[in-house]
C-alpha cells in the first residue's frame, strides 16, 4: 500500500513538473513572439523615419510633387508658324479669330499693313493666336485651310524639369519664410530683428520672382502659340491690247524713260569703245600725219 502511494506521488510530481515546463516554454515562446513583433515595428518605424528624413533633406514634399508632375505628364510648350497667301485678308483674320475663340483661346497680337500702287491696294499682316494645348493640332489645320500655304512649321520644348525645379524652389523658399517669421516674432535684440527682417524681405522677393517664372511657363504650356503671316496677292495691271490704248501720260513717261535708257546705253558703249579707239587709232593717226608731210615735200 505504501509502495503504491509512493508510485502515485511520484507520477503526480512528474505530471506537475511537465505542466510547469510546458507553461514556462509557452511563456518563453510568447515572449519571443512579442519581442519579434516589437523588433519588426521598430524596424518599420525606423524605415519610415529615415524616409521622412530623406524627404526633409531633399526639400520636404518636393519628391511627391515631382512624382505627381511625372504622373500628370510632361510639360511641353508647342509653337507653330504659318505663312499664307489669302484672297481676302480681313475675311481670313475674322475666320481665325472666331475659330480660336470658339476653342477657348484668344488673339494675343496682330499687325496689318496696306500697300498701294496707283489705284491698286493689297493687305498683308500677322496674327498671333493662343489656343489651349489640346487643340493645337486642330487649330493648325484650321489655319492652313484659310489660304495657300507658303510655309508651315511647328516646334516643341520640354520644360518639365524647369517646372519641377521652380516648384521645389518655391516650396523651400516658403518654408524658409515661415521659419524667418517665427524667428522675427521671437527676436528681442534690435540687430537680430533687422537681420531677420532683411533676410525675410530677400526671401519674399525671390518667392515673387520664382512664382512669376513658374506662372509664365505654365501659361505657355497651357496655351500654345500659333503665328500666322498672311498676304493678299499683289495686283498686276494688265497690259493694253493695242499700243494706242495706252494713256497719253503713261506713253510720254515711258518714252522719256526710253530716251534715258538709250542715252545711258550710248554712254556705257562709248566708255567701252574709248580704250580700243585710243590704242588702235593713235598709231594710224601718226602714220597718216607722216605720209601727209612726205607728200607735201615731194610736191
Amino acid at each position: 500500500m505504501v509502495r503504491r502511494l509512493g508510485v502515485v506521488l511520484l507520477a503526480a510530481l512528474v505530471v506537475l513538473s511537465g505542466c510547469s515546463g510546458g507553461a514556462s516554454s509557452g511563456a518563453q515562446v510568447s515572449g519571443g513572439g512579442d519581442a519579434t513583433t516589437l523588433a519588426e515595428t521598430a524596424a518599420v518605424d525606423q524605415s519610415g523615419a529615415e524616409e521622412r528624413a530623406a524627404n526633409d533633406e531633399g526639400g520636404g514634399g518636393d519628391g511627391g510633387s515631382a512624382d505627381a508632375t511625372a504622373r500628370a505628364g510632361r510639360s511641353i510648350i508647342r509653337t507653330g508658324q504659318v505663312q499664307l497667301r489669302v484672297d481676302d485678308y480681313e475675311t481670313a483674320r475674322s475666320n481665325l479669330t472666331a475659330a480660336v475663340e470658339a476653342r477657348g483661346g484668344y488673339v494675343s497680337g496682330s499687325s496689318q499693313q496696306v500697300h498701294e500702287r496707283g489705284d491698286d491696294a493689297w493687305t498683308s499682316g500677322r496674327v498671333v493666336l493662343r489656343v489651349p494645348a489640346e487643340d493645337f493640332a486642330e487649330m493648325m489645320t484650321v489655319v492652313e485651310r484659310q489660304g495657300h500655304v507658303r510655309e508651315s512649321r511647328t516646334s516643341t520644348q520640354d520644360v518639365t524639369d524647369q517646372v519641377v525645379d521652380l516648384e521645389a524652389r518655391l516650396e523651400n523658399l516658403r518654408a524658409e519664410r515661415d521659419r524667418l517669421r517665427t524667428l522675427y516674432d521671437r527676436a528681442n535684440d534690435t540687430e537680430d530683428v533687422l537681420a531677420v527682417e532683411r533676410r525675410l524681405s530677400e526671401v519674399q522677393t525671390e518667392i515673387e520672382q520664382t512664382e512669376a517664372r513658374l506662372q509664365s511657363l505654365q501659361r505657355q504650356v497651357a496655351y500654345s502659340t500659333i503665328t500666322v503671316e498672311m498676304s493678299e496677292p499683289r495686283p498686276d495691271r494688265p497690259a493694253p491690247d493695242h499700243w494706242y490704248d495706252t494713256p497719253i501720260l503713261s506713253a510720254f513717261l515711258e518714252s522719256v524713260h526710253g530716251v534715258g535708257v538709250a542715252l545711258r546705253a550710248l554712254a556705257v558703249g562709248a566708255a567701252f569703245v574709248a580704250p580700243y579707239l585710243l590704242v588702235f587709232l593713235t598709231p594710224i593717226a601718226v602714220v597718216a600725219g607722216l605720209l601727209y608731210r612726205y607728200r607735201r615735200r615731194i610736191l
